[in-house]
């Protein structure tokens, strides 16, 4: 059994995704959601699975809070899905190569801060590309700049609103997100 926790600011599709991906494999994990948001609809998701949940603020989070939190936790993977805060660097020091993220594009490509969600896509819609992505890599100080875990790419040639590609990264990040996490966990 691994122990992952999951870092959410929003709906909490991707966390719901991944459990449920598990559960759907009969590989039992123990999970931990940590929210910066106390509206996120995460919480409900995961209360409904019986999925702990922590709620915490910036200062929390910058302070020994949330650390203390994931210290007594001890997880396997820390797993930032769909979480919209700079994670801090005290956090990343004591988990190398034990936190991940997933981005709505093929980095570098509309990357850094200010690049999350609709934001990107409005950009890769306002820049004509024929195709976008995710991205899968590990969280370093920096935003968006840690080593390429996974990339996936899909054609957005069709695609006329930024809610249209959002649909289609939506697509990759559910299909992706949970197996690359597998085979972090468990390929040894």
């Amino acid at each position: 059994m691994r122990k992952i926790a999951l870092f959410a600011s929003g709906s909490g599709t991707n966390v719901a995704n991944i459990i449920k991906y598990f559960d759907d494999k009969s590989i039992p994990n123990q999970y931990l959601v940590l929210v910066n948001n106390p509206n996120a609809k995460v919480i409900e998701k995961a209360q409904k699975r019986n999925v702990p949940v922590a709620i915490f603020n910036r200062e929390m989070l910058n302070g020994q809070e949330v650390k203390r939190i994931l210290d007594e936790f001890a997880p396997d993977l820390i797993v930032l899905a769909g979480f919209l805060w700079k994670f801090p660097e005290a956090i990343i020091a004591d988990y190398p190569n034990q936190i991940i993220n997933i981005h709505p594009a093929l980095l570098p490509k509309y990357g850094g801060k200010g690049m999350y969600g609709h934001y990107v896509h409005e950009a890769v819609l306002a820049n004509n590309e024929v195709e976008t992505g995710i991205t899968i890599h590990y969280v370093n100080e920096h935003y968006d700049e840690g080593g390429i875990v996974f990339q996936q790419a899909t054609s957005v040639v069709g695609c006329k609103t930024w809610e249209d590609i959002a649909k289609e990264v939506q697509v990759l990040e559910h299909t992706y997100f949970p197996v690359v996490i597998e085979k972090l966990l468990f390929d040894e």
